[in-house]
């Protein structure tokens, strides 16, 4: 179905306003993908806060021209779903797990901080553990040098009570 203008235009305004807020932009090809498997994959996108949409390349292209995102542009061809999070993993994390159980979604490319990625790159993002799991990562880190001169101080401490507590009964 042929969409008029006006319609072309609001689809472009979306999408550009979806790739400014945007940090991360990730391209799949979905040929072959059945409908059930296609509801699937969004609803998992929709969980995650990636926002999915099957988009002609061309108003794909004018949406993010001027943005981080114009580097894919030559990419830009095919049957394409473009998925677009604010997170910077979330939209790799969701379409690399769902192309390693449907094997109808290849993995094209995609885009993060103003540079493209390749198939590689996206997979590399996805591997990525999510904000949560850093952050308590470095919370233990940071953590880790103070528990353990509170154990060696309390060591000590136990060794000189014991220590004090032996000399009496010796004299």
């Amino acid at each position: 179905m042929s969409l008029n203008r006006s319609e072309k235009e609001a689809v472009v305004s979306e999408v550009t306003a979806l790739a400014a807020k945007a940090q991360t932009l990730v391209m799949a090809e979905y040929r072959g993908i059945t409908v059930a498997d296609m509801t699937k994959l969004r609803v998992a996108a929709r969980g995650a806060g990636v926002d999915l949409s099957v988009l002609k390349n061309t108003l794909a292209r004018r949406a993010v021209a001027g943005s981080q995102f114009e580097v894919v542009g030559d990419q830009m061809t095919g049957p394409l779903i473009y998925g677009f999070s604010t997170d910077a993993v979330a939209a790799a994390k969701v379409v690399a797990d769902f192309a390693k159980t449907n094997d109808k979604l290849v993995i094209r490319g995609g885009a993060f901080a103003g540079k493209a990625l390749d198939v590689n790159g996206v997979k590399q993002l996805a591997s990525i553990p999510p904000k949560e799991v850093l952050l308590a990562q470095l919370c233990g880190l940071l953590m880790s040098p103070m528990s353990r001169t509170a154990g060696v101080l309390a060591a000590l401490a136990k060794k000189r009570e014991e220590g004090a507590a032996a000399e009496p009964a010796a004299a």
